[in-house]
């Protein structure tokens, strides 16, 4: 998946455009909408029990569904070479957006945490904006200085210092989960646009000491991060929401209690519609339906690779590959979550989870592979399949009409 010379060719004409249809985008979006309906049945059933009734968080899902629609089909029929002309402007706005949540009256703080902003009843996560407002500029950047790539200033420092820049205010929110999924997306565009492992491997590994030694230093976090690794003995205190959890998978059994007849998210499982739904998944229809999650999302990802082969450039291949990447590894640290693998952080599971900030990025996400499947050349090998039976076709007149 390293550059190659392919990445470099004009985008094609509309006559030479690949059709959607049986194309690894189609496959993407297919997974998207039946990730997106299992959703809104499951967050349907998970908030049966809720005070402001079973539909108030339904109907504020179908409202973030039809956003991201919209945001969807929008984007999916823009310009994506044109576009690069507003990519600082998207940048600083997602930075000034990154700085004003941060500030005290302006950002909505939740549990110690600064990462909204918000009108009314009206929120949004501002790191999610971020996220890809960040592989937007370093796809950009990269493939512009796709020849310094060598260099240690403009190939590696400088696009470093921007993924550390939104990666740094994200982390001052703080929000420990996403500033390390936005650094790692950065270093993985970065590795694929062609910088050196020399220059990779000290940075991931001064990243991970400064990760750990921030948990260190903070009490609350080393403390959730000590009773991770004793989810049996801490159950009442640091790992009571993911011992719940374990315990909705445990009832659900591979059949499943039912949609509906789920009893962790009504009487013992905190923020089920949220960052643990998947266990709700688990709870009311079993392993079948889990694993056929986990079989969608590592669709989306194969997809996703032999989509981003056929990029023109390597601008559109950087920015795919990011698209494919925030929904893959998003949903990895959600899972791993749930189910005990990794320690607690909230993150929301792409397509499923309640909220409408992330659905909206997610919208963007599918409008940009849909937009990209549209704008593409066909494949090398079905060029050269067409210029084969075009050869024949001709050959065969010439032989007819003597």
């Amino acid at each position: 998946m390293r550059q190659t010379a392919a990445l470099n060719a004009p985008t094609a004409p509309a006559s030479e455009r690949g059709h959607f249809a049986l194309t690894p985008a189609a496959v993407i979006v297919t997974c998207a909408v039946a990730l997106t309906f299992l959703g809104l049945t499951i967050l349907f059933s998970a908030s049966a029990s809720f005070k402001q009734g079973p539909y108030y968080y339904l109907n504020k899902q179908l409202i973030g569904v039809g956003l991201a629609f919209a945001l969807a089909w929008t984007v999916s029929r823009l310009d994506l070479e044109s576009m690069r002309r507003y990519v600082w402007i998207v940048g600083i706005v997602a930075g000034v957006l990154l700085v004003a949540v941060l500030i005290p009256h302006i950002g909505i703080s939740v549990k110690g945490s600064r990462r909204w902003l918000g009108i009314g009843a009206f929120r949004f996560q501002v790191s999610e904006l971020a996220k890809l407002a960040m592989v937007f500029c370093l796809a950009h950047y990269l493939a512009v200085n796709q020849t310094k790539i060598g260099d240690l200033k403009r190939g590696y420092l400088i696009p470093l210092a921007m993924i550390g820049g939104f990666a740094g205010l994200i982390l001052l929110e703080p929000d420990f989960g996403t500033a390390a999924l936005t650094l790692c997306i950065g270093l993985v565009l970065l590795f694929l646009a062609g910088a050196r492992w020399l220059y990779i491997l000290p940075t991931v590994g001064l990243a991970v000491a400064g990760f750990a030694v921030m948990v260190m230093l903070n009490p609350n976090r080393l403390r959730r991060f000590m009773a991770f690794l004793d989810v049996e003995g801490n159950k009442q205190g640091g790992t009571y929401q993911l011992y719940q959890s374990l315990a909705a998978f445990a009832v659900g059994g591979v059949d499943g209690a039912g949609l509906g007849q789920g009893r962790q998210q009504i009487n013992f499982l905190p923020e089920a519609h949220t960052d643990f739904i998947f266990a709700v998944v688990g709870e009311e229809l079993g392993m079948i339906f889990t694993l056929g999650v986990v079989g969608l999302f590592i669709t989306i990802f194969v997809a996703g690779v032999i989509h981003a082969r056929r990029a023109p450039n390597l601008f559109q291949f950087l920015l795919v590959t990011g698209c494919i990447l925030l929904m893959s590894l998003q949903a990895i640290v959600n899972l791993g979550v749930v189910t005990g693998i990794f320690p607690t952080k909230g993150m929301s599971l792409p397509f499923i989870s309640a909220g409408l900030s992330n659905l909206i990025l997610m919208g963007l996400l599918i409008g940009i592979i849909v937009n990209t499947q549209r704008s593409w050349p066909r494949s090398t090998l079905s060029r050269k399949r067409r210029t084969l039976l075009s050869r024949k076709r001709r050959t065969l007149q010439e032989v007819t009409g003597s």
